[in-house]
């Protein structure tokens, strides 16, 4: 048996943000129409350390894909060991005999699935003329994001993009310019309201857990992406927000126990009946995204182990193709 390894350096060559979008789609589509194996995310607390691992197997069965990621979340590792607060490894299973044809690391397949899931919410939920983007974080996952929205609109006139530090913001502008050359201007902003009010769609990425955005600052029509709350006890919106709005969840299970609505749910501010639904039903069109043009929408996503495993398997189509990676013999 070979198996294929693939480095982060090679994974980030072999894809784009436009086929991980439309694979993500794709994704949440049989997740709609009942296609796909997907147990919750298990998850581990090092309490000691601040941190987190968590375990993601899925298997999508129309298209004969499976694969298991690790994944940890340490938000102290930037400071304390020059290390990214996400990292991952996904191993790419062949179903039919369950060898493991690839293992390659997860990190950037992470980052650009979870942009590709905000840029799909967008494309069923925002509204089609947005041109103003608030980015309430400048991580990793915001760069992502920004891919993302920028891919799905051609256009964008502004991208306003707060977070806790100058130095941050500044960066964030910096490193994104060459990537985002059909954005008018980025503008950092130091009050997060600055980044909210006003725009068109609002991606928050933020590990708060306490609410940052306001609801007085949500203007009808908005679409907002909630992406940093992904573990029991976070939350980024005021439950105002999630009262007014129509909330879209990437997973049931998993938005109740870690999503933007854990908490609101928790304390009985919303209740299971004020869920529209999931994001694969709109896609599949067991349920309608956007309704009207005043209407507020929230995408709240956990990550799903489904966007990992189709985007490993374009990686390991792609590195087959053209001969990169090396092989090595497990068994």
């Amino acid at each position: 048996m070979r198996t294929l390894l693939l480095t982060e350096k090679e994974v980030k060559q072999l894809l784009s943000m436009q086929e991980v979008m439309e694979a993500v789609e794709l994704a949440f589509a049989e997740k709609g129409l009942k296609r796909v194996v997907m147990p919750p995310k298990l998850y581990l607390f090092f309490k000691r350390y601040n941190g987190d691992l968590r375990t993601m197997p899925s298997y999508l069965e129309g298209l004969e894909v499976s694969a298991v990621k690790v994944v940890n979340v340490h938000p102290d590792n930037r400071t304390k060991y020059d290390l990214p607060t996400v990292m991952a490894t996904i191993i790419l299973i062949d179903p039919k005999n369950g060898t493991s044809i690839a293992v390659m690391d997860g990190t950037w397949i992470t980052d650009i699935r979870t942009g590709a899931s905000g840029g799909v919410a967008a494309k069923y939920l925002a509204r089609k003329d947005s041109k103003v983007v608030g980015l309430v974080g400048a991580g990793a996952q915001s760069r992502t994001q920004l891919m993302a929205l920028s891919t799905l609109y051609g256009r964008l006139e502004e991208v306003r993009v707060w977070s806790r530090t100058k130095e941050t913001r500044e960066k964030f502008i910096e490193e994104m310019k060459p990537f985002c050359t059909n954005v008018g201007q980025m503008v950092p902003v130091e009050m997060v309201e600055n980044a909210v009010r006003g725009a068109d769609i609002v991606v928050t990425t933020t590990p708060s857990r306490v609410p940052i955005v306001s609801n007085d600052w949500i203007s009808q029509g908005m679409h907002i992406n909630c992406i940093g709350a992904d573990a029991p006890g976070k939350q980024e919106l005021d439950p105002a927000i999630l009262k007014r709005a129509k909330i879209i969840v990437d997973d049931w299970e998993q938005a109740f126990h870690s999503g933007e609505i854990n908490v609101p749910l928790t304390e009985g501010i919303i209740k299971q009946e004020g869920v529209w639904g999931e994001m694969g039903e709109i896609v599949a069109g067991l349920k309608k995204g956007r309704e009207s043009a005043d209407e507020v929408t929230v995408f709240t996503a956990t990550g799903l182990a489904i966007e990992d495993a189709v985007t490993a398997n374009i990686a390991f189509r792609k590195a087959l193709a053209q001969r990169v990676g090396q092989f090595i013999e497990f068994i």
